[in-house]
């Protein structure tokens, strides 16, 4: 986020590294088909969480579940929650990511919004642990996508064939192939 907008120093450098994981991965390799529109959009919104213990993550993800709720789709599209001093082990991740899900649903929001998972180390259970495709799933923090399930809805109709886009990811990040990726993925 913006430093006008009051983010210290620290929130604006995990911001630009988000930024920039969007740009060259997210976008630049056509992972996500609907994220070029809010490419500089001001209607993404990136949320940062610079705590550590588990009440000030949950509050955190309340927080910005109810913000989103609260916001019309033209203020606040979607949002990236990131935990760039927590959630570092993959497994905790995971626990919390369930958590947050659990939170969804008891706040009535299942089927309004849907959380998409990003981590620096994400493996797909079953996949190799070198794999091209994991990076489709990686992002420089641990975060928590909050999308509208309504926008997403409008969007996956625009797509000639969305159920292909995870063949076409893997399809993707194979071509490139792991050690090219994980250059990429060092330089960013």
């Amino acid at each position: 986020m913006a430093a006008e907008r009051g983010k210290p120093a620290a929130a604006e450098a995990v911001a630009g590294r988000i930024r920039a994981w969007l740009d060259q991965f997210v976008i630049g390799l056509n992972l996500c088909p609907f994220a070029r529109p809010l490419q500089g959009a001001n209607t993404l919104r990136i949320a940062i969480c610079p705590e550590r213990s588990p009440e000030a993550l949950r509050r955190a993800f309340l927080w910005e579940l109810d913000l989103l709720q609260r916001s019309a789709e033209s203020e606040i599209a979607t949002t990236l929650l990131a935990f760039p001093a927590a959630l570092e082990e993959f497994e905790d991740y995971l626990d919390f990511l369930e958590e947050a899900q659990q939170l969804l649903a008891a706040a009535g929001l299942e089927g309004v919004v849907q959380l998409a998972s990003f981590h620096p180390h994400y493996q797909f259970a079953g996949e190799a642990p070198g794999a091209a495709s994991h990076y489709s799933n990686r992002s420089p923090y641990p975060l928590i996508h909050l999308l509208r399930e309504e926008m997403l809805s409008r969007v996956l109709a625009d797509d000639a064939d969305p159920e292909a886009i995870p063949a076409r990811n893997v399809a993707t990040l194979d071509a490139i192939g792991s050690d090219e990726l994980a250059r990429r993925w060092r330089d960013l």
